[in-house]
């Protein structure tokens, strides 16, 4: 009998935009794509909500982010750790 293989989470690096729900914490997501027709690097930003369960992340801190089971009709991810606090 097979075993079921599962997959690794996704990760993701970010900046804290908003603090200000209890909680919860909205990270901006940025990455480099490459434009298919005019061949220039174009920045993609997506915002993604995270859990915060003791809501030490603040704004402006550098943070990374988990995918994990839908908490919320918009929050499936939570913060792993802080890797840099703002000044």
């Amino acid at each position: 009998m097979a075993e079921a293989v599962r997959s690794a989470k996704k990760e993701f690096v970010g900046i804290v935009k908003s603090d200000k729900m209890e909680k919860t914490i909205v990270v901006a997501v940025a990455n480099k794509t490459l434009h298919p027709l005019y061949k220039k690097y174009v920045t993609r930003t997506k915002k993604l909500k995270a859990h915060d369960e003791k809501n030490e992340a603040h704004i402006g801190d550098r943070v990374r982010v988990i995918e994990c089971r839908p908490l919320s009709k918009e929050k499936c991810w939570r913060l792993a750790e802080i890797i840099e606090k703002a000044r």
